[in-house]
């Protein structure tokens, strides 16, 4: 069984406060279908600005409550699945990202046609889909975490390409239900997001829904094929670095034996860091719900994992 949440169902972050568009029993290997919205995009082209948009701008579509979870559990959501529409977005948000100084004040939108497994960037430039997840995460003990920046330790706008077809999302549980919400579809995006956009698109995500009482995470995890990949968040990007890496240490030695020299001697050689997505991180330390800080992510590649019988 199957079920559709349409973009309509959509909210501008997370928050228990917001009706579920679905309840959910963990574990039934029940597919849900989340339809995202580019809206925000289309209104942009139409209108020459990203100014004064009325479209909400990276909404999640959700929440879900999944019956069962209580704070403390870990909500454990499978990517099953992402289907792109027939095109895509590059734009120009005026003022904002790595490139602003260069593109300055002039307004910049592209569709960009998606064909046959194919991105057609430019009219010579094509490189292969390689769709993802950019916004998931689950709602706050109080309040509402936004859907764009910062990024909180239940997950927003990460924009991790990680998070793709087959990865598996460990998501901490603040409230009953948790209160999924998953978003923001990019058709393709470079590492690390410097220019704030990826290639955005509309589509449908499918998922499944797992719960477990067995570990607790404090951060986001995702779980690839062949790593673990643990989220850092901190004031600075030296804070988030150490947040992400402690993280991992923690899991060698509390959860696969490791000795405290194994560990750092592995992690030396092995465990790489990168740049997360550029929302940055609401360990800010003025608390404020803008681009501050950094996350960063952090690789423990499984083939240093013990054996398990």
């Amino acid at each position: 069984m199957s079920f559709f949440l349409s973009k309509d169902q959509a909210h501008s972050g997370f928050s228990a406060e917001d009706s579920p568009a679905l309840s959910l029993d963990p574990g039934t290997g029940e597919r849900i279908v989340f339809e995202t919205s580019d809206d925000a995009y289309a209104e942009y082209a139409a209108t020459g600005s990203s100014r004064n948009l009325t479209s909400m701008v990276n909404p999640i579509t959700g929440p879900v409550f999944v019956n069962g979870a209580e704070p403390g559990d870990t909500l454990i959501v499978t990517i099953v699945d992402i289907e792109l529409g027939e095109y895509g977005w590059s734009g120009y948000f005026q003022g904002s990202g790595a490139l602003a100084a260069v593109m300055g004040d002039e307004p910049y939108m592209r569709q960009i046609p998606i064909r046959d497994g194919e991105i057609h960037l430019t009219d010579t430039i094509r490189v292969p889909a390689r769709p993802m997840v950019g916004c998931f995460g689950t709602a706050p003990a109080v309040g509402r975490n936004s859907s764009t920046a910062p990024v909180y330790a239940e997950g927003g706008n990460l924009d991790l390409t990680y998070a793709t077809i087959g990865t598996r999302l460990y998501l901490p549980v603040r409230v009953a239900g948790a209160y999924l919400g998953l978003g923001d579809i990019h058709a393709v995006m470079a590492e690390g997001e410097a220019s704030d956009v990826a290639v955005e698109a509309a589509g449908k995500i499918t998922a499944t829904v797992e719960l477990t009482r067995e570990f607790s995470v404090s951060a986001p995890v995702l779980e690839t094929a062949d790593e673990i990949i643990f989220v850092g968040l901190g004031d600075s990007l030296q804070e988030s670095l150490a947040h992400g890496y402690q993280r991992a240490f923690r899991y060698l030695t509390r959860v696969h034996g490791f000795s405290r020299g194994d560990a750092f001697t592995v992690m030396s050689a092995t465990v790489h860091s990168a740049l997360g997505g550029p929302a940055g991180s609401a360990e800010a330390a003025d608390g404020s719900d803008v681009a501050a800080g950094a996350v960063t992510t952090h690789h423990v590649p499984k083939f240093i994992l013990p054996t398990q019988g």
